[in-house]
């Protein structure tokens, strides 16, 4: 009713008094929730529009919005690619991402005779697609939602673990030296892949304690045995809250979180200096090389972290000049660009080789770390409070859309919230326990959700809408039909890699 009074005003002429809505047919005030998957969740109040955004606001909201735990593997990614390529995929993905982000958002222009103003993606792919875009959408949506959730568990298990070892060892007095390979001096950088290392190969050193004691510690405080099981108390039961608005007050510890790792990258990067050794001599274990070819391992990840097309429609809506949205977009591309590259080479080219090669970069560059550094536990504390705030939002977009479809009702009962998140929290538990490759994780979900909703929907969209039109021409339709064509390569190169 309410859009039909809005419709019916819009077709009378300035002269006439506009129709107002009563009261009892206005929709209630909502909260809405933009996200970008192992980026932050956003709260964003549905009012009338009165409330607009500065261009300046609008990008870094963008930002802030992409920027995400993906960050931490970036370093890894370019290890995987080689550097040289690395550096480029980053700026070539940045670009590509960037035009496919821009063809979303100008979906909705292509519908002609239909008011597409409170439309999001999902409606322009089942506008396009029917039934079929619609439940693609969803489903490619809730992969990347659960692919999310998964990857937060494992790195707040991870996060928790390294914690707890710090706490114990300092209110302990304990001096733990790690029996793995690693560098000297006060910027320690360990290697946890190496061959002699086991997580409880540890050699402890403590006056007056008790090792007995230790020993218990570290089988009640495992990484992998006991503390993703310790994190169920705390988080299945925010889970099931019908409301997540509490936890939406707390997305500014993303961008503290984002920011100080920046921090910590370039004070270690001037305490440790620059190690890239590009010639294949005597050392070859400590060569560097410029391509490799595991490269499409950067680019799943990279399509996850370039990652915001299911939300900038619901982004873009509250800026104060649309005119000047593709300007903010791209410019906010390019500040995530900027940062994915400064922290990559940064943490790449400052890793100590030799005496340690390259490829002891982790998954999570935090993980090269001890655990008795204070800096690194200043960054995981940060990061374990950013994502217990953050995890009981994706849980509940995961009920919004799943429940939502199933029930119409996102609550339709507490059995039915409790089933849901308990299977999603029990498939994070599972991917802690025994597949803790949070890199692995999030390159596989990013090349799934991202041959959707990045190259095939707004690519075929474009083309379906020209050809209509008769403007669609050969140079358009090899050049998406490539990008199509690049989003499944993508994906099946990750099965192979």
């Amino acid at each position: 009713m309410n859009n039909r009074i809005y419709y019916y005003s819009k077709l009378s002429s300035p002269s006439q008094r506009a129709l107002v809505a009563p009261d009892h047919v206005i929709p209630a005030r909502e909260e809405i929730y933009v996200y970008s998957p192992l980026g932050t969740a956003l709260k964003i109040d549905d009012t009338d529009g009165t409330e607009k955004n500065s261009s300046i606001v609008t990008i870094f909201m963008i930002w802030n919005t992409m920027m995400g735990t993906s960050i931490l593997s970036i370093p890894w990614g370019i290890k995987q690619a080689g550097f040289t390529t690395g550096v480029c995929i980053l700026f070539l993905m940045g670009a590509l991402t960037l035009y496919c982000c821009y063809r979303v958002l100008k979906s909705r222009e292509t519908i002609p005779f239909t008011d597409t103003s409170s439309w999001e993606f999902p409606d322009v792919c089942q506008y396009y697609f029917g039934a079929f875009g619609h439940w693609s959408s969803l489903i490619f949506s809730l992969v990347s939602l659960v692919g999310a959730m998964i990857v937060y568990w494992v790195l707040m298990s991870n996060f928790l673990f390294n914690t707890g070892k710090f706490i114990y060892n300092y209110v302990n007095y304990v001096n733990v030296t790690e029996a793995v390979l690693s560098t000297n001096g006060s910027d320690k950088v360990i290697c946890p892949n190496s061959k002699d290392f086991h997580p409880a190969n540890e050699s402890l050193d403590t006056t007056g304690g008790n090792e007995t004691e230790f020993v218990q510690f570290q089988i009640w405080w495992s990484k992998t045995n006991t503390v993703p099981f310790y994190l169920i108390v705390v988080l299945l039961p925010l889970l099931n809250f019908r409301s997540p608005s509490f936890f939406a007050k707390f997305n500014v510890l993303g961008t503290v979180s984002v920011i100080y790792l920046i921090t910590l990258v370039s004070l270690k990067a001037a305490r440790l200096g620059f190690y890239l050794h590009f010639q294949w001599d005597a050392i070859q274990e400590y060569f560097v090389p410029e391509f490799r070819l595991s490269f499409p391992q950067l680019t799943g990840i990279l399509t996850l972290a370039f990652f915001i097309h299911n939300c900038v429609i619901t982004l873009l809506k509250s800026n104060k000049n649309p005119k000047n949205n593709v300007r903010d977009l791209s410019i906010a591309y390019l500040l995530v660009g900027l940062t994915y590259v400064y922290v990559g080479i940064m943490v790449f080219a400052t890793f100590p080789s030799p005496p340690l090669a390259k490829e002891c970069i982790q998954q999570n560059f935090l993980d090269n770390f001890p655990s008795n550094d204070v800096l690194v536990f200043v960054a995981r504390i940060f990061l374990l409070f950013q994502m217990m705030t953050v995890y009981p939002l994706l849980g509940y977009l995961v009920r919004v859309q799943l429940l939502g479809h199933i029930f119409g009702s996102i609550y339709p009962s507490l059995s039915h919230v409790l089933a849901l998140n308990i299977l999603v929290v029990g498939v994070g538990v599972l991917m802690a326990r025994l597949y803790p490759n949070i890199g692995v994780i999030i390159r596989f979900s990013g090349a799934a959700c991202g041959l959707a909703f990045v190259f095939v929907y707004p690519s075929l969209i474009h083309m379906i809408a020209l050809f209509r039109n008769g403007q669609l021409k050969w140079p358009s339709l090899l050049f998406h039909s490539f990008i199509i064509v690049l989003g499944v390569a993508n994906l099946v190169a990750q099965f192979f890699m």
